[in-house]
């Protein structure tokens, strides 16, 4: 309790400029003595803090004093109020209290170089919502009932216990335990069709990873594009992935997981991707097109 009061006495003063004994003792609750005492502490700590007595007097920082002077160095306050400002891109009133305080405390301005909006275009409010439900109930450990949508495109309701929320890939997941199929599920948010919070709350279990993730059925893929295709070869793959032929064609070299997203994902190419290696997908991608053929010819 006495080093948040002593953090929040020393923004106070970066803050305002001054203060006296008696109004941080009522804006603390606490008495003068014991303000006199935080005072000392303070400057015990190595913070040039002063007091002055008279009609203009009060207790003072040193003028120019910043906190990268004790605590952080530039490349650091940038860091944390870069690392601030992501979180606070969420929409979250909290943080964004903590990045202006931060800001203040450093008297440095917000970093400009970095805007993250993690949001569909189109859907920040409803993404930005479904986010901040989730992450609710992984703090208050809640049980949520959500609607989840498949890889096949198979609609099911579920009771779910939440864990923890992941960035990968391009996408966020939920990492959470599934009451029926009793074992550990990644569900992918954008497939989060509604999300619906429980009253009932769980005990945290020990986290497992799931058979998918320990052992995954990975396939070395080779594929071929056209030059015209950069643009999207070089968003969904490392530069090292890739090798630009004499004639300006783009071969690509990567381990993927073999399953429906993965034959989805090749047909979402059209005539601009070719399979060129191992044969069984450009067996499954054959099958696949043969299928959409079937279904939209004339």
């Amino acid at each position: 309790m006495r080093e948040s009061r002593l953090f929040h006495i020393l923004y106070e003063l970066l803050e305002h400029g001054q203060s006296t004994a008696p109004k941080l003792a009522a804006k603390f609750e606490v008495s003068v003595r014991t303000i006199y005492r935080d005072i000392d502490a303070l400057s015990a700590a190595g913070i040039p803090i002063y007091a002055e007595s008279g009609r203009n007097g009060g207790i003072r920082l040193m003028d120019d004093f910043t906190l990268n002077r004790t605590l952080f160095s530039t490349a650091e306050q940038q860091d944390i109020l870069a690392a601030l400002q992501s979180v606070a891109m969420m929409q979250n009133d909290h943080f964004t209290q903590v990045k202006q305080k931060m800001s203040a405390l450093f008297h440095t301005q917000l970093p400009t170089w970095l805007e993250i909006d993690f949001s569909r275009w189109g859907m920040q409010e409803s993404d930005h919502e479904k986010f901040i439900m989730l992450k609710t109930a992984i703090l208050q450990c809640h049980k949520l009932c959500i609607i989840y949508v498949n890889s096949n495109g198979e609609r099911s309701e579920r009771i779910i216990e939440p864990y923890t929320l992941a960035y990968r890939s391009n996408a966020w997941y939920l990492k959470a335990y599934c009451t029926q199929k009793q074992g550990w599920r990644l569900f992918k948010l954008n497939r989060i069709l509604s999300v619906n919070p429980l009253s009932e709350v769980y005990v945290p279990k020990a986290y497992d990873l799931p058979k998918e993730e320990v052992s995954p059925n990975v396939i070395s893929l080779t594929l071929r594009f056209p030059a015209t295709m950069a643009y999207r070869v070089y968003d969904e793959f490392n530069d090292s992935q890739v090798i630009q032929e004499k004639g300006g064609d783009l071969l690509v070299k990567a381990k993927m997981v073999q399953d429906d997203w993965l034959i989805a994902w090749l047909l979402s190419f059209g005539s601009a991707v070719s399979v060129l290696d191992p044969p069984q997908i450009k067996e499954s991608l054959w099958q696949a097109a043969k299928k959409t053929y079937e279904t939209h010819k004339p």
